[in-house]
């Protein structure tokens, strides 16, 4: 039995990130909820930048298993960087 909680799904916490950013910009917010929604903001933030650098590792583990040792550069659009 596992004893880690159980992560969040990217896709849902980004989903969720959006969602506060959206709430955040339409300015309804009392000052509490402004702080609370920032906070989780936050909190969402670090959440999906662990789970990319666990898939960029392991990406890593993985290309180095199929003998490809180095990692190629990716661009922000996700394409290569022309080599």
């Amino acid at each position: 039995m596992p004893t880690k909680k159980k992560s969040v799904d990217f896709e849902q916490s980004l989903s969720e990130l959006e969602a506060l950013v959206n709430q955040m910009e339409q300015g309804e917010l009392s000052l509490e909820e402004s702080l609370q929604a920032f906070e989780r903001g936050i909190q969402l933030t670090r959440d999906c930048q662990e789970r990319l650098s666990a898939a960029e590792q392991q990406v890593q583990v993985l290309m180095e298993q199929q003998g490809q040792i180095s990692v190629q550069p990716m661009t922000p659009d996700g394409e290569d960087d022309g080599e």
